[in-house]
């Protein structure tokens, strides 16, 4: 575990991957987020914006000053400007919605960040739902958000009531079926959400499939500020 005097430690669930302390989510307590710190020679990332990110912010400097913090959705803009220098990217689909973070940089489409973790659109949660996948050479992580996550061992999808389905801009392919048609291919062998319910893994272990890479199919870095 990685610790700076009592800041709390960040685990590492895997080797390369960081986990900082769980929170509960505000309005429904049994659920418990975290956000994830990729260890990485090009710069270490920051995957969801959660109060654990503040909570054991000396530990994440004393690993390094982290390149960027990646946020899924809108919704984790309500836990506020986390307590690190750390620049923040979002889906420009959800930037009008996220008010309290300081955004330096927003997602446009499918991409690359440096040669080992892809951007990858999954709208429908909300309009800039977006997962990532990255390849640490040893195994491959998928960090849904919250499109997908644990509940009392379970994976399931996380559906909007109509009316708020209603309120998103028209997107494609945006229902929870098409997310998970979408999720399948991508080769990952980890999958981690940002929420589970209490008790419940942090992730799952997946079959390995050697048929995809970061990626595949799309070469554009994404530099846009």
């Amino acid at each position: 575990m990685a610790s700076a005097g009592n800041t709390p430690p960040l685990e590492t669930p895997i080797e390369g991957l960081l986990a900082t302390p769980t929170s509960r989510l505000p309005y429904q307590h049994n659920v418990l987020l975290r956000s994830y710190v990729l260890a990485r020679p090009q710069g270490n990332l920051i995957v969801y914006n959660s109060p654990g990110v503040s909570e054991s912010a000396a530990a994440i400097r004393a690993l390094g000053q982290p390149a960027r913090l990646l946020v899924n959705h809108s919704h984790e803009s309500m836990y506020g400007q986390p307590d690190l220098d750390v620049p923040v990217w979002v889906h420009e689909q959800d930037r009008s919605e996220v008010t309290s973070l300081g955004v330096a940089g927003t997602f446009d489409g499918r991409g690359m960040i440096d040669d080992d973790l892809e951007v990858i659109p999954t709208p429908g949660h909300t309009a800039g739902t977006t997962s990532f996948l990255w390849d640490n050479g040893t195994h491959r992580f998928l960090f849904t958000g919250d499109f997908i996550w644990i509940e009392n061992g379970e994976w399931k999808a996380v559906v909007l009531s109509p009316g708020l389905r209603r309120a998103l801009p028209r997107q494609p392919r945006t229902c929870p079926q098409s997310r998970l048609r979408r999720a399948r291919p991508l080769g990952h062998d980890r999958a981690r959400p940002v929420v589970r319910t209490r008790g419940g893994s942090v992730g799952a272990a997946l079959p390995r499939r050697r048929d995809h890479r970061p990626g595949q199919g799309r070469k554009r870095p994404l530099t846009r500020r």
